[in-house]
């Protein structure tokens, strides 16, 4: 682009002004800023190969070159983390977004995470699963193949499978429902009940043995 004007400042900052309207300032330690035609989209280079983008609706993109991780805040509070190496982003609370910072030392295998306003968490596996972490301690995985799993706060587990199948995970009893009205409930001392849908009680010890059948 053409340059309309050119200004060098004693402290050796020097700003260039385009034609398109474009403004352009160059810092003497290497970073400079782009100041869009409309004067609402900012970009600065720094020296050390981070980039943060302003955008026109608040949108604030930082990328940190060392880490190759972007940081994305938007207006409406939402920051998303995006992972090109595995590593662990770590947000420092109370700090400018510059501290924002990969902790390189930690493995992780997410390469992407959400914080929505309201303390909700979201996490991408790269084989796109996807964990939600409630503020309330719950928590959901949701799995490529369709399984949702949702862990509740006392530990209890519920599982709910693509065929129609549902799972149950208590301290108390392990139990399965099937899509046919069949309920089988496995306790921690080893019994098992099965329950059909047409009234029928099956029982047995954890040994196996048959102890009470119904057969209705």
């Amino acid at each position: 682009e053409e340059i309309e004007r050119e200004t060098t400042y004693p402290d050796g900052k020097v700003e260039k002004v385009l034609k398109n309207g474009c403004h352009l300032v160059y810092f003497p330690n290497g970073t400079w800023k782009k100041v869009g035609s409309d004067g609402k989209t900012i970009t600065v280079t720094f020296f050390n190969g981070d980039v943060k983008q302003m955008m026109p609706d608040g949108t604030v993109i930082y990328y940190y070159a060392d880490s190759k991780t972007t940081h994305t805040t938007y207006y409406d509070g939402l920051e998303v983390l995006q992972f090109s190496n595995g590593q662990i982003g770590k947000k420092l609370p109370n700090q400018p977004p510059k501290l924002y910072l990969c902790n390189k030392y930690i493995v992780s295998k997410y390469i992407s995470e959400k914080h929505y306003p309201d303390g909700k968490k979201e996490i991408t596996f790269p084989d796109q699963t996807i964990k939600n972490l409630f503020t309330d301690g719950q928590e959901e995985s949701i799995f490529p193949d369709g399984t949702i799993v949702r862990i509740q706060r006392d530990g209890s587990k519920s599982i709910e499978f693509n065929n129609g199948q549902r799972e149950l995970h208590t301290s108390q009893f392990k139990r399965r429902e099937y899509p046919d009205g069949t309920v089988k409930t496995v306790y921690m001392n080893g019994q098992q009940e099965t329950k059909y849908v047409s009234g029928r009680v099956r029982v047995k010890d954890k040994d196996g043995n048959v102890i009470m059948d119904t057969k209705a």
